[in-house]
């Protein structure tokens, strides 16, 4: 009872905060009651698309190559895609298994699953072999859905499995046209190599409304697999004050328009993606991320908000001004930046090209939402991660398990949010203390309670019984005349224990020195934590969304 009593001060405000978005219009209060109800039945993705659809069918959803899809011709084709998924033996309890880039395939797939009570498995388009095998093993999937491109990725899975084509290449259609009907029905694609597509699903099947599931099916997303087979986060979303918690600290509103050049299948894309279609605005999407073409999109669809990854944002920074000074990005309110760190260099960049719209967010795949910096942070304390939103608490553990309160102190990172994940789908967890999660990294707090993180609790080198964070190095080395990019590791040493050794790709056509390099952080860091190694590269090492591969950087 006490602890019920306490959550509601949070209930009160995490409404107010989707009051203010327009997701509670207070004149409406039986909308929002049906809006719920929709939610708690069919779960986030097909319950947002219901809900946007009953708004106003007639809004534009999605923008993608092939062009756009209203509200109701998205609720439409995915009932017509559930129907011929149920024809095909899936049904409630289902696990599809979706491989595929951004693109109207993937989105059409997700709802029509939501519709069925399937459960979506959110495959990483950067797999190899090995680890699509062992997780489509592992999580039992019934059926795949795919993009041409990965065929002869999917080849390797049982060959009874069930799969369909979500996107085929122009070059492989028979004899289509790369043109849409009214309904945005791909013309003239049918099988491909015996498979059966998306398109053909649709258009063979009753479009009409289907009864809802017994229970939402649910989603799964991987962890990055950086270490082995990635892991299955299930995510369930129980409750409407989960949006209230990236809406407390981003000012996304209703009805606008957002770009979206972080992939769906991780948490960064899909987090946004769900968020805007609540929200019944827009969603931008393109199969392959392009630095000036992302510009251009956000031009021609006066989108309010962009959402990225820090390398993509590198890539976009780097086009330079006077490509950048060729499109009009006044529209852009918000600059969604999630994923891994955003060193400071970057943000400050970022910031004067496009203005005050960085917005940091610091999560995970397991805990979700943990901290947000906005603008106003960003300034007073560049490379911040904010604070956490409403509903969500952060605190700062030692190795005991004591509670860090000091400034400036760093202590292992704990999360507490209603979108957290309750476990691996192979039954493993993340640590707990005071119903906190684990977030795996390491971090501290500033005088004004901003949160910075310092690194991975595995990343940190001891190297002559120093502790050092690889990020504060790779941070300053960034400040250097052209370093476009930066990685430390510990290499093993014979004195030290461990050494720390940078790889560093720079600027086309400026030459760094290595020495030079060194006494550079000399002059700005304890002396512990000057590299005795560099190694210049031509490029890092990164999964498909820009996550950095310490383990696949090699001194030699």
């Amino acid at each position: 009872m006490l602890r019920a009593l306490g959550q509601v001060p949070t209930a009160i405000r995490g409404l107010d905060v989707l009051r203010r978005a327009g997701l509670a219009p207070v004149t409406r209060p039986d909308q929002s009651l049906r809006s719920l109800l929709v939610l708690r039945k069919l779960g986030p993705i097909a319950g947002a698309a219901r809900v946007a659809a009953r708004r106003d069918h007639r809004a534009v959803g999605l923008v993608d190559e092939l062009g756009p899809l209203t509200y109701r011709q998205i609720d439409t084709r995915s009932n017509a895609l559930a129907r011929a998924f149920m024809a095909n033996g899936l049904g409630a309890g289902s696990v599809i298994a979706l491989l595929a880039r951004d693109h109207r395939g993937a989105v059409d797939t997700m709802v029509a699953a939501g519709k069925l009570g399937a459960r979506i498995l959110l495959m990483n388009t950067g797999f190899a072999k090995r680890q699509l095998v062992d997780v489509a093993r592992r999580e039992k999937i019934s059926a795949v859905v795919h993009d041409q491109e990965f065929t002869e990725l999917i080849d390797e899975l049982d060959g009874d499995l069930p799969r369909f084509l979500a996107w085929v290449d122009e070059e492989h259609a028979e004899g289509g046209d790369g043109l849409v009907d009214r309904h945005g029905n791909g013309r003239g694609s049918g099988r491909v190599d015996g498979t059966t597509t998306i398109e053909e699903l649709i258009a063979g099947s009753d479009d009409r409304p289907l009864a809802d599931p017994p229970s939402p099916g649910g989603l799964v997303l991987l962890t990055s697999g950086t270490t082995g087979t990635p892991k299955g986060a299930p995510r369930t979303v129980r409750s409407p004050l989960a949006a209230a918690q990236f809406l407390d600290r981003i000012p996304l509103r209703t009805g606008e328009c957002t770009v979206m050049a972080a992939p769906l299948f991780h948490g960064t894309g899909l987090s946004q993606f769900l968020l805007s279609f609540a929200l019944g605005s827009t969603v931008v999407l393109r199969r392959r991320f392009d630095p000036e073409a992302t510009v251009r999109a956000i031009q021609d669809n006066h989108a309010t908000a962009l959402v990225l990854v820090p390398t993509m944002l590198r890539r976009i920074v780097d086009l330079g001004k006077e490509t950048l000074g060729q499109y009009d990005t006044s529209s852009l309110r918000i600059i969604f930046c999630a994923g891994s760190a955003l060193p400071p260099e970057l943000g400050n960049r970022a910031t004067e090209a496009f203005g005050d719209v960085i917005h940091n967010l610091y999560g995970s795949t397991e805990v979700a939402v943990a901290t947000v910096a906005t603008p106003d942070d960003w300034r007073r304390a560049p490379g911040t991660v904010g604070r956490a939103p409403v509903g969500c608490r952060v605190a700062l553990f030692d190795d005991d398990g004591n509670r860090i309160t000091a400034p400036h102190v760093v202590g292992r990172v704990f999360v507490g949010s209603i979108l957290s994940f309750e476990g691996y789908t192979d039954g493993r967890h993340k640590e707990t203390i005071d119903g906190l999660l684990s977030s795996g990294d390491l971090g501290h707090f500033d005088d004004g309670g901003l949160l910075f993180i310092d690194g991975r609790n595995d990343d940190m080198i001891v190297s002559g019984g120093e502790n050092v964070f690889p990020g504060e190095v790779e941070n300053l080395l960034l400040e250097y005349d052209g370093v476009m990019e930066a990685a430390v590791i510990g290499v093993p040493d014979d004195d030290y224990g461990q050494r720390l050794a940078a790889y560093v790709v720079t600027r086309p056509g400026i030459k760094v020195d290595g020495e030079e390099l060194k006494s550079f952080v000399k002059g700005n860091l304890a002396r512990f934590k000057v590299p005795r190694d560099v190694v210049f590269v031509d490029e890092l090492p990164r999964n498909a969304t820009g996550k950095l591969l310490r383990d696949r950087l090699a001194h030699g």
